[in-house]
């Protein structure tokens, strides 16, 4: 390939060099081929799916240890004001308080010291726990790093939250007004 010149500079064999005003030096920055970057970017969002859709796993199998008969994708995926997707207003219930305090637990993460927002945080984190079926309960690893522990006992307090709160079928798909 050879020269071109274009009005922000010259390019030479995937590079651009920009004329700086500069003592007339030459800056040579690296171009990506669109198609590439838009493939790096897709792949990129696929993993971060997966994390995600593990990490979620994680806290349902959690649900699951102290909840046998519940199907948590649905119970509470859309329940109240804070159980599924965002939160606002006032809890309508105590299970709906669950939610919130767990929201709250993974705003704290993100925020904490030992955990770093793009690799560790509550959607992307994986952590080591057990779960006693017969006494149905949930103890999180002692392998498990501070940030790991710190989500794990997010998960497990909430679980153990909607073990003992009742689920309302009137709360459930709740308009977003009456969540002010």
């Amino acid at each position: 390939m050879g020269e071109v010149s274009r009005s922000q500079g010259l390019y030479k064999d995937g590079l651009m060099c920009v004329k700086t005003s500069r003592c007339g030096a030459e800056r040579h920055i690296h171009t990506m081929h669109p198609l590439r970057a838009l493939f790096l970017l897709a792949a990129g969002l696929c993993v971060a799916q997966a994390y995600n859709v593990k990490a979620l796993t994680q806290f349902r199998k959690m649900i699951l240890c102290v909840l046998p008969n519940s199907w948590p994708a649905l119970d509470y995926a859309d329940y109240g004001c804070y159980c599924g997707k965002g939160g606002s207003g006032e809890p309508v219930d105590d299970l709906d308080r669950c939610c919130q305090v767990h929201d709250q637990c993974y705003n704290d993460a993100m925020q904490h010291p030992k955990c770093w927002p793009i690799l560790d945080n509550p959607y992307t984190e994986f952590y080591d726990y057990s779960c006693d079926k017969d006494n149905k309960k949930i103890t999180c690893g002692s392998k498990n790093n501070e940030c790991e522990m710190f989500i794990c006992e997010c998960d497990r307090k909430a679980a153990e939250c909607f073990a003992v709160s009742p689920w309302n079928p009137e709360h459930e798909h709740l308009p977003s007004d009456r969540c002010r």
